[in-house]
Formats: structure tokens, C-alpha cells, sequence
């Protein structure tokens, strides 16, 4: 660990993150964890899989 993440780490002990910031970053971390939930267990919907043949000027 070299000194400027030290610096770092001091600067964020003096001035914590908002409770509102806290909220925000944990309400993400639920959304991505909720997704990769679904996909897991679900699958991923064929929808929303990108169709080669659908492109424009797509030869095979």
C-alpha cells in the first residue's frame, strides 16, 4: 500500500460519506446483485440476446 492511498484513507476518516451518498452506493450494489440473481436462476430472456440476422447488410 503505498502513501497515497494512505492520504486517501485519512481524508475519507475525517469526512465520511453522507448517509445519503452510503444509500445510494448500497441501493447499486442491491440492483446489480438482483440482476445477476435473475439471470442466474432464470436465464438470460432470448429478447434481449443480440440477432446477427437482424442487422442491417448482415451476409452469412
Amino acid at each position: 500500500m503505498n502513501g497515497h492511498w494512505l492520504l486517501r484513507a485519512v481524508r475519507w476518516a475525517r469526512n465520511p460519506p453522507s448517509a445519503g451518498r452510503v444509500k445510494f452506493v448500497l441501493a447499486i450494489i442491491a440492483v446489480c446483485i438482483a440482476l445477476y440473481a435473475f439471470e442466474h436462476f432464470f436465464g438470460w430472456p432470448d429478447a434481449l440476446s443480440p440477432d446477427p440476422s437482424q442487422r442491417r447488410g448482415y451476409r452469412p
